[in-house]
């Protein structure tokens, strides 16, 4: 029965995970759901900056606290290692969904293009989005949100950790799934103050975050992922001209 239920926790909070995401895309893109990040309850400037500056600093606090392996080793003392991924799923799923709720619009106009421009920057959201998740089915998706985990425990088989390689994407750029955030966050035919400020603070946050992400990356994969950052960009798929990306080591930086 424990790894039934560990099997259903895992589901549920994929299916939670799915909905806030599938609602986020909608909220930054201004279409379909009832509040988006240019609509609902509007407060005075200052109030607005405050509220939604502290509702980004919950997430990145939580998604950054969280995914340390410091942290992963007390947390796992507590709830069980194959539970781990989902908690961490869920926990961020339900602050994403406060701030997308509590997000104060601040609709003034920063700049608005119409015609091919509009055009352009409207695929181009959508093209942040599919690299976004075409990256995570690259490393693996199930595993990033923590089914693989629970379906090899059900199976009482052995859980092994992904390999390091660099599939795709990857061998054009170290980060592509943050580059899909960021591609998705500035693609906006209309960028309203709060928008701008939204996707200030985020692709902040993503180069912060790709900072100690790096760092630990490093102390698990050592000289090969020391090489593999020495041969391919960050998040701009510049070439390094002095680097030859046909000695990339063969593995899979994890993005948690």
């Amino acid at each position: 029965m424990n790894r039934l239920f560990s099997l259903i926790y895992g589901v549920l909070m994929y299916a939670v995970f799915l909905a806030t995401f599938t609602y986020a895309i909608c909220f930054i893109g201004d279409f379909v759901v009832p509040k988006t990040i240019d609509s609902g309850a509007e407060s005075p400037l200052l109030v607005a900056v405050a509220i939604n500056a502290l509702l980004l600093a919950a997430f990145a606090i939580q998604h950054s606290v969280m995914a340390r392996q410091g942290f992963k080793r007390a947390w796992t003392k507590v709830v069980p290692r194959h539970l781990e991924r989902s908690t961490y799923v869920v926990a961020a799923s339900l602050v994403l969904a406060l701030l997308l709720w509590q997000w104060r619009p601040i609709p003034q106009t920063v700049w608005e293009l119409h015609g091919a421009a509009a055009t352009v920057l409207s695929v181009t959201f959508w093209l942040g989005w599919a690299i976004l998740l075409t990256s995570t089915f690259l490393i693996n998706h199930f595993e990033l949100f923590g089914l693989k985990q629970v379906w090899t425990y059900l199976r009482r088989t052995e859980h092994t950790e992904a390999k390091f390689r660099t599939p795709s994407l990857y061998k054009v750029v170290r980060h592509p799934l943050y580059l899909g955030f960021v591609i998705a966050f500035w693609s906006a035919p209309r960028m309203s103050l709060g928008h701008l400020i939204f996707a200030i603070a985020c692709t902040g946050y993503i180069l912060l975050g790709i900072y100690f992400e790096e760092r630990d990356l490093v102390k698990a994969h050592g000289h090969a992922y020391r090489q593999y950052r020495e041969q391919v960009p960050m998040l701009l798929p510049l070439p390094k001209a002095s680097k030859e990306k046909s000695k990339l080591a063969t593995a899979t930086p994890r993005l948690d």
